[in-house]
């Protein structure tokens, strides 16, 4: 790329973490760019394939005083996650009955960490998000059962964990699929009264989370906005509109009204 002073995509491409403004050699990129392009395809190769530290991420959740439960998919295997997405929505019967030993009589989140398409976006900011989401929760008044640590999970997972652990909500932290800028961004979907079954269109989502794109403790906020309106009105999906920023703006996390009472 030419000097600041005589190149006009200069400032734009110094504001984005999109591919634009690389220059040019004759009739192809830079050699630099060349190899930006190399190691950036090569760290989305390595996030897909890697595994969560579950030992590591349990012990900054037992830090919180969270009690976790480790469960598996009928793909741990990564060839078959890959190639068999509708396995990666389904427990394995060993995980499925642990579940059933610790599941509660009832609660209101049940939280799922699932590897998903990136192993370093739950590496890197799951526990971070977590920390930021918690005392929102507390001060909420809300009940949490076993955060479940997932290998070889599909958003769906956290329907089928939801439902095992007879919670009113299920939260999904997953890994996002990689991208040529970004190979660790962590996503979240949220999806009201969870069983096998539910649909896309019945979740809401928080994606790009990463100091780069959504930091943790925005992100932890926004949820926080989207568990209370979930709950106070009993729906998740395309009939919940995300208005939280202006809840954030006021800083108010919590929907005033809604409420958290199972009986409305």
């Amino acid at each position: 790329m030419s000097s600041p002073s005589r190149d006009p995509w200069f400032f734009l491409a110094e504001r984005t973490m999109a591919r634009i403004g690389r220059g040019r050699s004759g009739v192809s990129l830079p050699t630099r760019e060349v190899l930006a392009f190399d190691l950036a395809h090569a760290l989305a190769r390595d996030a897909v394939h890697a595994r969560v530290d579950r030992t590591r991420l349990a012990a900054a959740l037992a830090a919180l005083n969270l009690a976790t439960v480790d469960v598996e998919s009928e793909a741990v295997e990564r060839q078959a996650y890959l190639r068999r997405p509708d396995a990666g929505r389904r427990l394995n019967a060993a995980s499925a009955k642990r579940l059933s030993e610790v599941a509660p009589d009832g609660c209101d989140l049940a939280i799922t960490i699932g590897d998903g398409l990136s192993a370093a976006a739950v590496d890197a900011h799951a526990a971070l998000l977590i920390a930021a989401l918690i005392p929102l929760v507390r001060q909420s008044g809300l009940t949490l059962g076993p955060v479940a640590l997932a290998e070889g999970a599909r958003v769906a997972l956290g329907d089928v964990v939801g439902a095992a652990l007879r919670a009113r909500l299920a939260i999904v932290l997953i890994g996002e699929r990689p991208g040529l800028s970004a190979a660790d961004s962590l996503g979240v979907y949220l999806t009201w009264d969870p069983a096998p079954g539910r649909n896309d269109a019945e979740r809401n989502c928080i994606s790009n989370i990463r100091p780069q794109g959504l930091p943790p403790p925005v992100a932890a906020q926004k949820l926080i906005w989207l568990v209370n309106a979930a709950l106070g009105r009993r729906l998740t999906g395309v009939a919940l509109k995300d208005e939280s920023d202006a809840a954030l703006t006021s800083g108010v996390a919590g929907v005033p009204g809604s409420g958290n009472d199972a009986s409305r």
